[in-house]
């Protein structure tokens, strides 16, 4: 099949590398364009970016979709599928309507839960113990198109955001090149969302990475995980920024935010408490919980969060 492929972060990377596996014909890549990243704030290209100039494939940065030389470049290639996964951009009207098998998304939750940009991390948020994959047919809502294949996995307990970004993406790489095969066949059926059960999961930012420890442990430990590895859930010691990475549900009562144990370094919540296993305190490196007490010993006078 001649396939236009439109992606971004390293969660499209096993998509596009399985369709190449398939033997279709990738005629070009949309990804977004080179952006500065990390402190020095380095052009750095998108990852799909590197996957596709690795395989020799045509790269295509567009600014935007919305003025006519984007179309026009899709015109001329007249593919007969656009797949999309995490694009990062909307596909007006013109270009959803091209291909012969239409605009394919690939979406990383079991649609119509979690529509928008975030699925994986408000999935373990919530505390979700099943997400997925959902193979859809691209309408001009968010995620509301019309679902045509869709696998489900478990999370862990001790599952984050990003060890879930990993299994979906991996996951989805699979699906596609299923979906693709079944699609060609005519052995795919569309099945409509239920609006009903539709909910939605926002960009996710740093103002809800404050832990609040009058909320239940499992909460807690559940923002936690689901703010791995990006914003990283925080708190605050002695008036300083204190990043939790790691944590597990531990044992014991006490005053919320109050230090109940040290080794391991635990402190209550609401209902229940949870094990600090992984930190880093404001100006200092991260590092585990046990090194972090050898130069920062606490006592059960100690609080986080005031």
């Amino acid at each position: 099949m001649k396939i236009i492929f439109m992606g971004t972060p390293d969660f499209a990377v096993p998509c596009l590398e399985s369709l190449i596996k398939a033997g279709h014909e990738i005629a070009a890549v949309f990804t977004q364009p080179d952006k500065p990243r990390g402190r020095k704030m380095v052009m750095t290209p998108p990852e799909v970016k590197v996957c596709a100039l690795e395989h020799g494939l045509t790269v295509c940065q567009p600014k935007t979709l919305r003025d006519g030389e984007a179309l026009d470049i899709i015109q001329k290639i007249d593919p007969e599928c656009i797949v999309v996964a995490a694009y990062g951009k909307i596909l007006p009207k013109e270009i959803l309507d091209l291909p012969k098998y239409g605009c394919i998304n690939v979406h990383g939750s079991l649609l119509p839960k979690y529509r928008g940009s975030a699925p994986i991390q408000w999935s373990v948020i919530n505390g979700d113990t099943e997400t997925g994959v959902t193979i859809m047919q691209m309408a001009e809502g968010v995620d509301t198109g019309d679902m045509l294949y869709q696998k489900a996995i478990p999370i862990n307990i001790d599952d984050t955001a990003e060890s879930m970004f990993n299994k979906l993406s991996d996951l989805g790489g699979e699906m596609i090149a299923e979906a693709l095969d079944m699609l060609e066949k005519g052995e795919l059926t569309a099945e409509k969302q239920d609006e009903a059960l539709a909910t939605h999961a926002p960009m996710l930012d740093k103002s809800i990475s404050e832990i609040d420890w009058h909320k239940p442990a499992l909460e807690v430990h559940n923002l936690v995980r689901g703010l791995y590895s990006w914003p990283i859930a925080q708190t605050t010691l002695h008036g300083k920024k204190l990043k939790i990475y790691r944590t597990s549900l531990g044992k014991g009562n006490g005053e919320a935010g109050s230090v109940i144990a040290t080794d391991p370094l635990t402190i209550a919540c609401s209902d229940g408490a949870v094990v600090i296993e992984e930190l880093q305190l404001e100006g200092k490196k991260r590092m585990d919980a046990k090194t972090f007490l050898i130069g920062h010993p606490l006592t059960g006078k100690d609080k986080l969060g005031e």
